[in-house]
């Protein structure tokens, strides 16, 4: 008899729920979220289960690939996806969601998720780490911009280290009170900002030891945190079966609600990887805005943009540059120029 086997997560304690091909319940516990606990249990009470599943998660991966590495016959699905039929239930719980999670494994209607193996998570942290402290860095220069507005004082186009030093200085000219008060704030933003660099060397040290990077990098326009980022998310060129699959990937593709006699096709889905869609957005941008050398994909992109504005250019431009850079990946080829 084929027994399925439900996983909710936590993050302490997991709820597991095993069903049999006619969807009775069988079993339900309570045990911690740990891979070799729950292989170990899994072991003893239902040894030959056909499938386990869980959702997404900040424990998804960990908990993953320690049970593959068990021999548990476990799958990770999208859980916006088991969203919709967990969401059909009237009261929501733990043990709900891990019997309806066991359904799902049961019927087989799910979506399987491609995990990450480890060493990509290694790089996807460091570039995460980066976005971070960007985001830190870019707070703190606008708290700063808004902080000397209620003096009357205006930063103006002063975005590096450098400039904003010399600026600094010819405001504090002004209102000597004021040094003492913003310090604390320019010593934090200058902080980040050496992490920030330090960060990027790494980065750009480990895009030019990876070969798949450097072919990737011949396309104009892709850096190495666009290289890397590319590599780090699609991890495995062959799980797609088209090159412009890895637009939709994106969240690149346009949203289409259709139906009867409707069909609309409104912006673009936003789904998928957010820091892939960001970082193969900025490369359409400096292709198109600061590449000198000519190519057939900055003409097209150009055209776009006088007809429909350069935001749907840039937008239509990196959903091109996603095909195009998984389409040099996987036949081991570099950019060529037109």
């Amino acid at each position: 008899m084929s027994i399925y086997a439900g996983l909710d997560v936590s993050d302490k304690t997991t709820h597991i729920c095993v069903v049999d091909a006619e969807g009775k319940v069988l079993r339900r516990d309570v045990v911690a979220s740990d891979p070799d606990v729950l292989a170990k249990w899994l072991n003893r009470h239902c040894p030959e289960v056909a499938r386990v599943v869980l959702e997404t998660g900040p424990l998804s991966t960990f908990l993953y690939h320690g049970l593959v590495e068990r021999g548990v016959a476990v799958e990770c699905i999208c859980a916006r996806h088991a969203k919709g039929v967990l969401s059909a239930r009237v009261n929501k719980s733990d043990v709900h969601d891990a019997e309806g999670l066991a359904q799902i494994a049961r019927t087989g209607w799910f979506k399987r998720v491609h995990m990450k193996a480890s060493a990509t998570h290694i790089d996807r942290a460091a570039l995460r780490i980066r976005v971070q402290l960007i985001t830190a860095r870019t707070a703190m220069a606008n708290q700063l911009r808004g902080l000397l507005k209620l003096f009357g004082l205006r930063m103006g186009t002063a975005r590096t280290s450098g400039r904003r030093t010399e600026r600094l200085a010819a405001l504090y000219a002004q209102r000597p009170d004021l040094a003492p008060l913003f310090a604390p704030l320019i010593a934090s933003m200058e902080a980040i900002e050496e992490q920030l660099h330090a960060s990027g060397r790494l980065l750009v040290k480990r895009a030019a030891a990876d070969p798949v990077c450097t072919r990737l990098m011949s396309v104009p326009g892709v850096g190495p945190i666009t290289a890397l980022t590319y590599t780090a998310t699609i991890e495995d060129p062959r799980r797609f079966a088209r090159s412009e699959d890895v637009g939709a990937y994106a969240g690149l593709v346009p949203r289409r609600n259709q139906s009867g006699e409707r069909d609309i096709s409104g912006h673009i889905s936003k789904t998928g990887d957010r820091m892939l869609r960001w970082s193969l957005y900025e490369a359409a941008n400096v292709l198109l805005s600061q590449v000198k050398r000519p190519s057939a994909l900055q003409q097209w992109g150009r055209k776009i943009a006088e007809a429909k504005g350069g935001k749907r250019a840039r937008v239509a431009v990196a959903r091109k540059l996603a095909a195009l850079l998984h389409s040099l990946w996987l036949n081991e080829t570099e950019f060529r120029w037109a």
